[in-house]
């Protein structure tokens, strides 16, 4: 079968991090299709058509406060000592106000006809059936107008936004009961590796549990995808163009761990190529040099399904999936602007003595020093099989290439909230 490298004039060269992620976001493309889901089920979900409010909220001018409704012109004659009429609770609503008297109500309820302001109960003393207010409260106080938080017509939540819980609230807040939003990313995981065994299956010489499995299926299902497991495929190539062949006829993505490099027992690489395209990508970053990137299928039009394929040391493949695939992930969810992860200045608690060739990403912690500063720690083991500093971590330190830091310089830090779910 024809090869084809769609990046094939770089494809030996060492990408910068902002490059390898343009070239992967350039081919990247949002699911079509969509569901309607009740709005309580779509926490997670990507809004696929934007959700316009059909009422003003609020519906009339209420209350904002317990208090009394008055006409702020009664107050200058009466010297603020006026006759409660009625009384209005939230849910009721009262009939016109009587000139010269006042309407107890409270929060939430509508305020009546003829009223102009609403005085707070904290403001006012009460004698039997009368009430004394001050006679200079300012007109239209303590009155939420209709339409003040949303006007009928307008669009309150747009296409692209992946629903949180505020945003299913503001969905209902004007009726909505059911949204209408992307279907799930269907994207299918294997490991490939002869040595790797599944947690509850006693060690043999030589053999390591799968830990990259739970990892790589948890990072997918914070992200709301739908993800099928081919489990460990071994490693001879008849078997990994099998998995890869399957896998395309039944999902978006293909994401692999592990067998993407040039060795004799490294298969995904060589299959991937006889099933399609791919581009080993060399990245001046570290941990998380190599990136596998292609598609099986044809080279152009429908039936493409792309394929990324992570280093097998779980630091790197975390790392990678975090900055690479995650945005890839985003945006084939049809996730409206950036998909990129944003990161924040932070001072470093640490020294960096030797300039880096490689742009590094290490795990770190941002937390309050002894004097209650924020600063950026790091674990102090840098190798990319040492899974646990990911778990002791809250996010990732960039150490620009060729950059000396002491103990006090800026930094950017990349938190966890902005590389996961």
């Amino acid at each position: 079968m024809t090869t084809h490298n769609d990046c094939s004039e770089i494809s030996r060269s060492q990408l910068s991090v902002e490059e390898a992620l343009e070239l992967l976001l350039a081919q990247s493309r949002p699911i079509a299709d969509s569901e309607r889901v009740p709005t309580r089920s779509g926490l997670g979900r990507v809004l696929a058509e934007s959700v316009v409010s059909t009422i003003d909220v609020p519906g009339w001018d209420n209350s904002a406060m317990d208090g009394y409704a008055v006409r702020s012109a009664d107050l200058a004659a009466s010297g603020g000592r006026l006759p409660v009429s009625q009384r209005i609770p939230a849910g009721v609503v009262g009939p016109s106000l009587e000139s010269g008297t006042a309407a107890r109500i409270f929060t939430g309820a509508p305020v009546p006809a003829g009223a102009d302001t609403v005085v707070i109960q904290e403001s006012c003393t009460t004698d039997g059936d009368w009430v004394r207010v001050p006679p200079d409260v300012k007109a239209g106080a303590n009155i939420r107008r209709t339409g003040e938080d949303i006007a009928a017509g307008s669009q309150v939540i747009s296409a692209g936004i992946r629903l949180r819980a505020q945003h299913l609230g503001l969905a209902a807040s004007v009726g909505a009961a059911e949204l209408t939003v992307r279907r799930r990313l269907r994207v299918t995981v294997f490991s490939s590796g002869d040595e790797l065994v599944m947690p509850g299956t006693p060690l043999g010489p030589g053999q390591i549990y799968n830990s990259n499995r739970f990892t790589l299926i948890g990072l997918l299902e914070e992200l709301g995808c739908e993800v099928r497991d081919l489990g460990i495929v071994r490693d001879t190539l008849d078997a990994t163009m099998e998995a890869l062949a399957e896998a395309a006829e039944r999902s978006d993505l293909i994401l692999a761990s592990g067998g993407v490099s040039v060795g004799e027992e490294d298969h995904v690489k060589p299959a991937v190529e006889r099933l399609g395209s791919l581009d080993l990508w060399q990245i001046a970053m570290r941990p998380g040099k190599p990136l596998a990137f292609g598609h099986i299928g044809g080279h152009s039009g429908t039936g493409r399904t792309p394929f990324i394929g992570s280093p097998g040391n779980p630091v790197s493949l975390f790392v990678t999936f975090c900055l690479f695939a995650r945005p890839f992930i985003r945006r084939m969810q049809g996730i409206a602007g950036s998909v990129r992860p944003a990161a924040v200045t932070a001072e470093v608690g640490f020294t960096w003595p030797r300039p880096a060739k490689r742009r590094e990403f290490q795990r770190a912690r941002l937390e309050p020093d002894e004097g209650g500063r924020p600063r950026v720690s790091l674990y102090p083991n840098r190798s990319s099989a040492v899974l646990s500093s990911v778990a002791w971590a809250n996010g990732l330190a960039v150490i620009p290439e060729g950059r000396v830091l002491q103990a006090g310089d800026p930094i950017e830090f990349i938190p966890f909230s902005e590389l996961t779910g």
